[in-house]
């Protein structure tokens, strides 16, 4: 079974950051890369992965920044949402949301750490979640 997802930049950062390979980010960062989980993106989306990946203070390769981000590009699926009209606590979120509400009728989710900066939705999880979605599927 594959579940369509918008993966917060925090997810991402959290899972290349890891130490540990059984943390709930890196099975999410798994799940994009054997298939489980299609991503949602968005150029906004894609650019910001760039600029946060590439910070200094979080010392990441560039072969992996361009690996996640070249899996989440040649895997997932580009989606120009149509305007919600909501706000949100930071501004610079607003395209995760929207992008995941455009593919709810093919039950999308938006996986993040800061379920705070998003209303509360179903379909707003955190990794944890959503590796708990895919395991009661019987898909990992």
């Amino acid at each position: 079974m594959e579940f369509y997802a918008v993966i917060d930049t925090n997810v991402l950062l959290s899972a290349l950051l890891s130490k540990k390979e059984d943390a709930a980010t890196v099975k999410v960062l798994d799940a994009v890369f054997d298939g489980t989980i299609i991503p949602l993106y968005h150029p906004s989306i894609l650019a910001e992965y760039n600029d946060v990946l590439h910070r200094e203070k979080f010392h990441l390769q560039e072969c992996m920044i361009r690996k996640v981000i070249e899996a989440i590009r040649q895997f997932g699926v580009e989606i120009f949402p149509q305007p919600t009209g909501a706000v949100r606590i930071d501004m610079d979120d607003l395209i995760f949301y929207e992008v995941a509400m455009e593919k709810r009728d093919d039950d999308a989710y938006l996986v993040t750490g800061n379920q705070k900066h998003y209303p509360f939705r179903d379909f707003i999880v955190t990794p944890a979640e959503m590796i708990a979605i895919i395991q009661a599927a019987g898909t990992i």
